[in-house]
């Protein structure tokens, strides 16, 4: 039953995003760890039609906010505006009190605009003027962003994208999808027909129930020697930090309950560790080339537990 739903939300949505499951499934194991997800890609490969399609498919909430250069605060957050019949001010919320917010081309916004994220993504609140208000639940930010060499962009602060449970690109597609979208044009307008899945309800009870999921102690150590050795490495300025550390915790155990266990075994972490460790992770200038090579030798010369 458990791994039904994923696979099943996974097949429907591949019919939108031919040859793009590994990407579904990343998002969807994101969200269900309540973590907020980042892509990093060209454009016109589906990034949106992804983030429309995972809310239409839960049946959420959907909000979509453009990077831009003059994007401002409160055109996220939300903006107080005076009622001249009640003589006071009254919360008018933003895009971000959605479900799922898509925020595109996050690195064309400004870092004081950027910072508007940080409250939501990691305490699901934001303060305006002095008084907080509660993000709905379940809450999802998936955010885009273009290539760094891509000119009129900001770079993410390393506390941005500590948030982000997992970092993907979605690529192009095979040469057959790509031959199979010509042929049947695009679907982005059907995806407002799909009927949900899930119920919001039963979203946050998987979710409860994920967080169950047994972590055994020499998991716990495996993972942590994992973190230990990024600390220590000769080719890091920093590594991962507690976040980080409860991030691959969080990814292991829902994919361990969608495919069926109640506990987590190494496999669940070397699945997951691509997408969820090098983002968070600062490299000396020399070695920023090698990243993803770099990460795997780290992760490959931990011993796995027996």
């Amino acid at each position: 039953m458990k791994s039904s739903i994923l696979k099943e939300i996974v097949s429907s949505l591949s019919f939108y995003l031919q040859g793009k499951e590994k990407a579904i499934e990343l998002t969807l194991i994101t969200f269900f760890s309540r973590g907020h997800l980042l892509i990093e890609d060209l454009p016109g490969l589906g990034k949106t039609t992804l983030a429309i399609g995972i809310a239409k498919i839960l049946g959420l909430d959907y909000g979509r906010i453009q990077g831009t250069s003059d994007l401002l605060p409160s055109d996220i957050l939300g903006v107080s505006v005076f009622n001249k019949e009640k003589s006071q001010f009254e919360f008018k919320p933003g895009p971000i009190f959605n479900n799922v917010v898509l925020v595109d081309e996050i690195n064309r916004a400004t870092p004081k605009t950027q910072s508007a994220l940080l409250e939501a993504m990691g305490e699901k609140q934001i303060t305006v003027d002095g008084n907080t208000y509660k993000l709905p639940k379940p809450f999802f930010v998936i955010a885009t962003q273009n290539p760094s060499e891509h000119y009129g962009t900001f770079p993410l602060p390393e506390s941005q994208l500590d948030r982000f449970l997992m970092k993907i690109s979605i690529g192009y597609p095979s040469r057959e999808a790509e031959k199979e979208i010509i042929k049947g044009g695009s679907k982005r307008e059907s995806l407002y027909q799909i009927e949900p899945i899930l119920t919001k309800d039963e979203i946050l009870k998987i979710q409860d129930e994920i967080t169950k999921v047994y972590v055994s102690d020499k998991i716990a150590d495996y993972i942590l020697d994992i973190v230990w050795a990024t600390r220590e490495s000769k080719y890091l300025e920093a590594g991962l930090s507690t976040r980080g550390t409860l991030a691959i915790v969080s990814a292991a155990k829902t994919n361990a309950y969608f495919e069926g266990r109640d506990y987590v075994i190494p496999e669940d972490i070397k699945k997951l560790y691509p997408y969820v460790i090098p983002h968070r992770l600062i490299f000396k200038p020399e070695f920023e080339a090698q990243k993803q090579e770099i990460v795997k030798w780290i992760v490959e010369n931990i011993p796995i537990p027996l």
